[in-house]
């Protein structure tokens, strides 16, 4: 056989190798993030009204899951896991460590890597993000959104005091693991489901 063609016979099949790869890998891992969705709406029951005192005990993981995510508008939800290392966020997305937990004063941080492509920047000022925990709903209205290098760390910082999300994800969004920049969507606490944020 001719050098050249067995070269590029040889480039073809490494390809093929590598596009099936990334589709089985993404495979197992929109899986994953499915059994621990379904593991949240089986095993969670959200209180129907708020309790006298929260326990410290329920801001923390189970089973490596913090709380759930919901937006509507995307018809999106997704079990949110602590940590934002690669390996967390391949599957779904994931709670900045450091930050505040839903119903603490401050800004809470998720971070999605897109492996669904949903299509964050379809948000506009308004639209409703719920976040689900073990104690009560809490519901927040997109504010804004802005485009940042990974490295800008501010976005994690609140203007303002109360009580806040942020939520970043890929950008742009087609790029997965070889985006350069993150989108970044605002939000104020609109309103618990469950309790007043005096009760917290």
């Amino acid at each position: 056989m001719d050098p050249l063609r067995a070269t590029a016979m040889l480039f073809i099949a490494a390809g093929l190798i590598l596009i099936i790869s990334f589709f089985y890998e993404t495979l197992m891992a929109v899986s994953y993030q499915h059994t621990l969705d379904q593991g949240w709406k089986n095993e969670v029951r959200v209180p129907v009204g708020a309790p006298p005192v929260i326990q410290p005990s329920l801001r923390q993981p189970v089973n490596g899951v913090d709380f759930a995510i919901s937006i509507p508008k995307l018809g999106y939800f997704a079990a949110v896991k602590e940590g934002v290392s690669s390996g967390v966020l391949y599957s779904g997305p994931g709670h900045y460590p450091g930050t505040p937990w839903p119903g603490q004063p401050g800004m809470v941080g998720v971070a999605a890597h897109n492996v669904y492509w949903e299509n964050f920047p379809d948000l506009k000022p308004g639209d409703e993000i719920d976040l689900q925990t073990r104690y009560g709903n809490y519901r927040y209205r997109v504010t804004g959104s802005r485009i940042v290098n990974p490295s800008d760390q501010s976005v994690m910082i609140p203007n303002a005091a109360g009580f806040h999300l942020t939520l970043t994800t890929c950008w742009p969004l087609w790029a997965g693991a070889f985006a350069t920049q993150r989108y970044v969507i605002f939000t104020d606490q609109f309103w618990p489901l469950t309790e007043k944020p005096g009760n917290v």
